[in-house]
């Protein structure tokens, strides 16, 4: 994956998961800092507890949808990790694979 000006900025490592999707197929997710994590107008955001998924969604599905912003601050009581997923092609059949999706294991760590 190309790195984005951002993660050449910072110094901590940040793990790149292996969540399989409902539908098998495989997604690289991004390890965020769950108490300081900037979100990006394109990338989705996974906030979950452990592996049970919280809350999928966008900067701009905050912004726009009051709904999303509750169930992010209700996700975020009982969160312990997110993680970022770049631009996916297909926005919507990602957000829906993902949600009963699990960890199929770590792929990497790499600098931030």
């Amino acid at each position: 994956m190309p790195n984005k000006s951002s993660d050449l900025t910072s110094t901590s490592r940040r793990s790149i998961l292996d969540w399989q999707g409902r539908s098998g197929a495989h997604y690289a997710l991004i390890e965020e800092n769950l108490a300081s994590f900037v979100m990006n107008e394109s990338d989705l955001y996974v906030v979950a507890d452990h592996h049970r998924v919280l809350w999928i969604g966008s900067a701009s599905e905050l912004v726009s949808d009051a709904n999303s912003r509750a169930s992010f601050r209700k996700a975020l009581i009982s969160a312990t990790v997110a993680f970022r997923l770049e631009t996916p092609l297909d926005r919507n059949a990602a957000i829906w694979d993902l949600e009963d999706g699990l960890i199929a294991g770590p792929i990497a760590a790499r600098a931030a």
